[in-house]
């Protein structure tokens, strides 16, 4: 009996010598406390700060750091409550010189099954409408592909699962694609990841 009190004790000793140690390692890291979009430009408002036991393999922008992020944008979507990470963020614009942004209506069946990040390089395809027959010429222009990027996907609209998808595109090709999604002749394919 007085063999098991000294293990309980003992057991309880190195607890709490490890939850010490857990507390003696603990970094002050900034925090995301409300809903930004992915583009948004961050504010004090935005961000909050945290005391955690960070991990090492574990990136965060620690709180010391806070004015740095302060007027940069969101690289992605960021949630209350999470750690903000250094690659979260970004002093560009998403839409840079020289480009203009399309938002694309895609209905449940041409939403592709990976999901669509900031970032993924796409194909603007103009495809002929349902129930035509393309003339040689208007076959031409039905083979044409526009490259993009994603700028943001929004999440299925309830009711219709319509997801809208704001692609940049050069200026140049801005109108056509946007001409292209009007009379319903756009989809959205996905290009390989780069090196793959």
């Amino acid at each position: 009996m007085i063999a098991l009190s000294l293990a309980l004790i003992a057991a309880g000793g190195t607890g709490v010598a490890v939850l010490l140690l857990q507390v003696a390692h603990r970094t002050d890291v900034v925090t995301v406390v409300r809903d930004v979009q992915v583009g948004q430009v961050l504010t004090e408002q935005d961000l909050g700060r945290a005391s955690v036991a960070l991990d090492p393999a574990v990136r965060a922008v620690e709180a010391e750091d806070l004015d740095s992020v302060v007027g940069k944008r969101a690289a992605v979507e960021l949630k209350p409550g999470s750690l903000l990470s250094p690659a979260q963020v970004t002093k560009d614009s998403l839409v840079k010189a020289g480009e203009q942004l399309v938002p694309i209506g895609l209905k449940p069946e041409q939403v592709p099954a990976t999901a669509l990040v900031p970032g993924q390089k796409v194909q603007l395809v103009r495809v002929p409408v349902q129930g035509t027959t393309a003339s040689d010429s208007e076959s031409d222009a039905a083979s044409k592909s526009i490259a993009g990027r994603v700028v943001k996907a929004s999440q299925a609209a309830p009711g219709t699962g319509v997801v809208v998808v704001d692609v940049a595109t050069a200026a140049a090709d801005g109108p056509t694609v946007a001409a292209w999604v009007a009379a319903g002749t756009l989809r959205l394919v996905l290009d390989a990841p780069d090196g793959s």
